[in-house]
């Protein structure tokens, strides 16, 4: 995990010989100024990574040959999908990326009525963009080897009252002075995180939430932050049932 690493939205193989894409040559070359002959690690997202190094830069192209495959993985046991009410400027960013440093496995952005940022069309397309841009980076900087999904923005009454097979597992709802706590709750394999926007969730989000099968959680005396409330509670999860029990 020494060496830069980068992702590639293209098959790799080892052997191959190709260009690095325009983002990932500028990242490489202008940011961190790797010269030619510099070592690289490359994923795809669909597992493992691969050795690599740069051939040739020139103006228009840094040209790169792939060795060996290997078959290394990072990735928690734990299936763990964040639901998240948006968040006001930078700190949807800083929760992605955090929430991908923690192993998690999916993130659904939801418009939540009390969510400050309102998306639509164009703009909620650039945004959904840029989110997944940063989960990759996430990636590229933790050590990880699949990206997870940042899943277009929907609101959450409508992804409440959707398919329940996109919900399955241990359904948890942050809630202040909620009666249960995480150490109290069985193990789970899979587990779905609901975190509200700033302001927290109103009481009949909570209460269609509920219905939905989310068991309200609290996460002790202090009310935290949005963007505190969901990275410490699934620090929490990782520790109780996830990879950060060292087994």
């Amino acid at each position: 995990m020494n060496s830069p690493r980068f992702f590639c939205d293209t098959p790799l193989s080892p052997g191959a010989c190709f260009d690095l894409p325009e983002a990932v040559a500028r990242h490489a070359v202008r940011v961190l100024r790797l010269p030619p002959g510099a070592g690289i690690t490359l994923f795809d997202g669909q597992g493992g990574e691969y050795a690599a190094r740069i051939t040739r830069i020139t103006r228009e192209r840094v040209a790169v040959s792939i060795g060996g495959w290997e078959d290394v993985e990072r990735e928690s046991p734990l299936q763990l999908t964040l639901v998240q009410a948006i968040q006001a400027a930078d700190k949807m960013d800083y929760t992605i990326q955090k929430a991908v440093e923690l192993g998690i496995s999916a993130i659904q952005p939801v418009a939540s009525r009390r969510s400050v940022v309102k998306l639509s069309g164009e703009r909620q397309q650039k945004r959904e963009a840029h989110w997944q841009s940063v989960a990759i980076s996430a990636c590229e900087q933790c050590g990880r080897n699949r990206v997870p999904p940042v899943a277009p923005v929907q609101s959450l009454d409508l992804w409440l009252a959707g398919p329940g097979k996109a919900r399955e597992g241990l359904k948890l709802m942050l809630a202040p002075g909620a009666g249960h706590t995480l150490h109290q709750l069985p193990p789970a394999g899979q587990v779905i995180l609901l975190v509200g926007a700033e302001g927290g969730l109103e009481p009949g989000e909570m209460r269609a939430a509920a219905q939905a099968g989310f068991v309200p959680v609290s996460l002790g005396p202090r009310i935290l932050r949005t963007e505190t409330a969901g990275l410490a509670a699934l620090a929490a999860i990782q520790t109780l049932w996830g990879d950060f029990k060292g087994e």
